[in-house]
């Protein structure tokens, strides 16, 4: 990364960091874009050069975190099973969120306007895993793959869904690793 992708970062990061201090000290209704730049002490029009708006700070995936879940992705192995590189890669994916994801849940229960949003916070990352599965899927093979994504992804929601708002992040892990095993292709019972 050059010096300008370096800077650019650091003033994403930077904005997105005050504002979810601000969302957390004071809720993501009475936190205004202007107290949001004053605080990251960037310009209205450089927060919307890197932001759509409020949401997209709660949503959007930092830039530098593509390219974690592509390592993710492209660091497993050709002839590993597919539910296995699934089950890594979105616990990888989902560990790496451990700072965010229940300040994320946390502002959607005590926000209307989020909580009625229909953005989350793997949109990216959920369009590329299945693209990844399609690239890697041997022709013929299409209905099982998009099963298994399917199911993983499920599981990992049926474990987001599940996971109690008093409960740490760990918690959140340890129903992933449980949801994740349970549907494993070839583990359901008659």
């Amino acid at each position: 990364m050059n010096l300008r992708e370096r800077k650019k970062l650091a003033t994403w990061h930077a904005i997105r960091s005050a504002a979810l201090r601000l969302f957390d000290e004071q809720g993501y209704e009475a936190t205004t874009v202007e107290q949001i730049v004053a605080a990251a002490n960037v310009s209205r029009a450089t927060f919307f050069n890197y932001f759509a708006g409020k949401e997209a700070v709660v949503f959007d995936q930092a830039p530098d975190e593509r390219h974690a879940w592509q390592t993710l992705m492209t660091d497993r192995p050709a002839d590993e099973p597919l539910w296995d590189s699934l089950t890594a890669i979105l616990t990888g994916f989902l560990e790496n969120l451990r700072d965010r994801m229940p300040m994320q849940r946390r502002l959607k229960a005590q926000s209307p306007a989020l909580a009625q949003s229909g953005q989350n916070f793997g949109e990216r990352f959920f369009t590329e895993l299945r693209q990844w599965v399609a690239a890697r899927t041997a022709h013929g093979d299409e209905l099982t793959a998009t099963l298994q994504v399917n199911l993983a992804l499920a599981a990992a929601d049926t474990a987001y869904q599940t996971w109690p708002d008093d409960q740490p992040f760990d918690d959140f892990l340890e129903r992933l690793d449980q949801c994740l095993r349970q549907a494993r292709p070839g583990t359901a019972t008659d």
